[in-house]
């Protein structure tokens, strides 16, 4: 179906117009994040000359805000010294199953094949790993372990029939600070590479030449100037998650969330561009959504409940798996219920920022506070019990290492949208690509000098409920990678 412009969108302009040229290169990249800095890393060293210019006073974007896990698998170094056998088929099957119908088997299947390869070209440029496992349930490794599972791989309904193996990989430094740490890596190898580097400069257009992208307007300095580029122009300033007018067209169920993740020029500009080339987009309306409930892990042992009082999720999948369920449930309130015993150090260690909803000495108690029917969610909490005790979940098929019988005195947090509990979200939508970067136009035909990586490219991750930590920077960092290397191999 094809999707008009964006009223925001900006035309390109035509070469013919441009009265003075002010500089010229090989291949220009627009935004220095993780994307940006991989495409101008393999467009130099393939012997492109490169420029790389950002809205920004520094490098970084998004991926420096990150954690930097990277999601890579297929039998890395690290995965081979932590006692896993992953593979391509592996990988390729649980990525092609958590995106479910949005997924794109031709990234997919690019993005295995080459994962052990990517790795390997990230070690080389020195961003390091150590060979150890993070083996607690979390959602981002708080030591410099170099391994730990990310996503639903041990979670049904994924289990089942793909055999799990943990591909977050997460640098050597203590806590989150993994972002930081891969774009000093990043930025220093670009300008090692002698890569132009241009800061506070804000891409405005393309410039066409009978629908080949032949370069750039940038304002920098107050200044309009018009850059030409002999290969090609690769987009890589991040998605639309800092726009609510986009959100409100394409992704409005985002906006029930309250915590966009993005820095300040994730605004679409690039996609916008793109568009005002006459490029298509896909799943504009998806992106990640969480509900991170853990740490503590032992949040896990209790149940999400629904304003019909009714479970609806297995609690041990990945909490952005969660995260979209939440979105999907009936109008009205979403608790999470658990015993006091569970509780923990929620209260100083968790993300979630829910409120407690209602205490209880005994089942009665709690349910007399809670805004849904009593009789329903006595009857679920029953079933759930009588079958955990049985280590059984037959309505969702909770893994036993999580499965209790809820017991008194109990909690309930409430997890309601709008309410107050953290749910980040970020965008997923993007231009149309190849697997090598190459932007499509609505007819599935390529503009020529046109490239896009990273979330302004719909790439490998697709979906909420399928999502993984470290897939996006994993993805941003490959789909980078790849749209550098086929700019710089095109005929100047």
């Amino acid at each position: 179906m094809k999707t008009e412009p964006h009223p925001q969108s900006q035309s390109a302009i035509a070469a013919a117009d441009v009265a003075q040229w002010h500089g010229q290169y090989d291949v220009i990249v627009v935004g220095f994040g993780g994307a940006g800095a991989c495409a101008a890393i393999a467009a130099a060293d393939a012997g492109s000359s490169v420029l790389i210019c950002d809205v920004a006073s520094g490098s970084g974007g998004s991926t420096a805000l990150s954690s930097a896990e990277l999601y890579l698998g297929a039998g890395t170094r690290v995965q081979k010294a932590c006692g896993y056998n992953d593979g391509v088929e592996a990988m390729y099957n649980y990525l092609m199953l958590s995106n479910g119908p949005e997924a794109d088997s031709a990234k997919i299947r690019a993005y295995c094949e080459g994962s052990v390869e990517h790795f390997d070209w990230l070690v080389d440029l020195g961003v390091p790993f150590n060979d150890t496992e993070f083996k607690a349930r979390a959602i981002v490794a708080t030591t410099d372990d170099g391994l730990l599972y990310t996503g639903s791989e041990k979670a049904h309904p994924y289990v089942e029939t793909i055999a799990p193996a943990p591909r977050g990989h997460n640098l050597a430094v203590k806590g989150d600070n993994g972002g930081p740490l891969f774009m000093r890596i990043l930025t220093a190898a670009a300008i090692e590479r002698g890569v132009e580097i241009s800061f506070e400069t804000r891409a405005l257009r393309l410039i066409e030449d009978q629908g080949e992208v032949v370069g750039l307007v940038v304002r920098s300095n107050m200044q309009e100037r018009y850059i030409a580029c002999n290969q090609g122009v690769i987009l890589c300033a991040g998605g639309f998650v800092m726009n609510r007018e986009m959100l409100a067209e394409y992704a409005p169920d985002l906006l029930r969330c309250n915590l966009p993740i993005g820095n300040a020029g994730d605004t679409g500009s690039g996609i916008l561009m793109g568009q005002g080339m006459g490029a298509a987009v896909n799943n504009m309306h998806q992106g990640f959504v969480s509900l991170p409930f853990y740490p503590p892990s032992s949040l896990t042992y209790g149940v999400f409940i629904n304003a019909d009082g009714k479970r609806f999720i297995n609690e041990d999948c990945y909490h952005g798996r969660v995260g979209a369920y939440v979105l999907q449930q009936p109008p009205g309130p979403v608790y999470l219920v658990l015993s006091v015993e569970d509780y923990g150090n929620y209260e100083t260690r968790s993300y979630l920022g829910a409120e407690v909803a209602a205490t209880g000495e005994t089942l009665d108690e709690l349910l007399a506070e809670l805004d849904v029917p009593e009789r329903q969610l006595k009857q679920t909490i029953e079933f759930y019990n009588s079958h955990a005790e049985q280590q059984a979940d037959p309505e969702f098929n909770k893994a036993g290492e999580w499965l209790k019988p809820l017991s008194a005195p109990y909690v309930a947090l409430d997890c309601t949208p709008g309410r107050g509990v953290n749910m980040p979200y970020f965008t997923l939508g993007g231009l149309e690509t190849r697997a090598s970067g190459e932007v499509l136009d609505e007819d599935g035909a390529v503009i020529p000098g046109l490239y896009a990586a990273g979330r302004n490219a719909c790439g490998v991750p697709r979906r909420a409920d399928g999502y993984a930590s470290g897939i996006s920077v994993g993805d941003a960092s490959f789909s980078g990678r790849m749209a550098g290397a086929a700019a710089a191999a095109r005929r100047k």
